[in-house]
């Protein structure tokens, strides 16, 4: 035998044991059951609290805001893209507010310039455009079309 794998084997079978050591401990123990994934993760899901209503919800006492919406380019949007999560405020409306956003910023989220972007998705440079102005001025967000006056 060589006598530069003397060497390297013992290294290789010490690494091989350290590797199935670490393994053990660290790769939870639900994990390959049903699957290639952690299954005790499904049920740690379930148990984690709601914090979202859904756009049928809101459609429930906003069916207005919620039919403009649908006919114009924010349709495929839910609510809660830009009111936050929802569900309190549904369970309690009187209660818990909405976000009601209002800065440039906001609508710069996905309304700035970005060539990596869809051109489909209308964008301005928030610079150039109205810099002295909120979006919500001059645009209605559920109907971005519709000049505000």
């Amino acid at each position: 035998m060589p006598p530069q794998l003397k060497t390297l084997i013992p290294l290789f079978v010490i690494f091989i044991v350290l590797f199935l050591v670490g393994r053990y401990f660290l790769v939870p123990k639900s994990f390959g059951e049903h699957g290639h994934y952690r299954f005790n993760s499904v049920n740690e899901n379930k148990e984690r609290p709601m914090h979202y209503a859904g756009k049928d919800a809101c459609a429930e006492c906003h069916d207005d805001y919620v039919l403009e919406m649908e006919s114009d380019m924010h349709a495929g949007l839910s609510c809660e893209t830009c009111h936050g999560p929802g569900l309190a405020h549904y369970e309690n409306p009187d209660s818990a507010r909405l976000i009601v956003p209002d800065q440039r910023e906001f609508c710069g989220l996905c309304h700035a310039m970005n060539a990596t972007r869809e051109y489909k998705l209308s964008q301005i440079d928030l610079q150039e455009h109205n810099p002295e102005k909120k979006c919500i001025e001059c645009h209605n967000p559920h109907l971005p079309w519709e000049i505000v006056e």
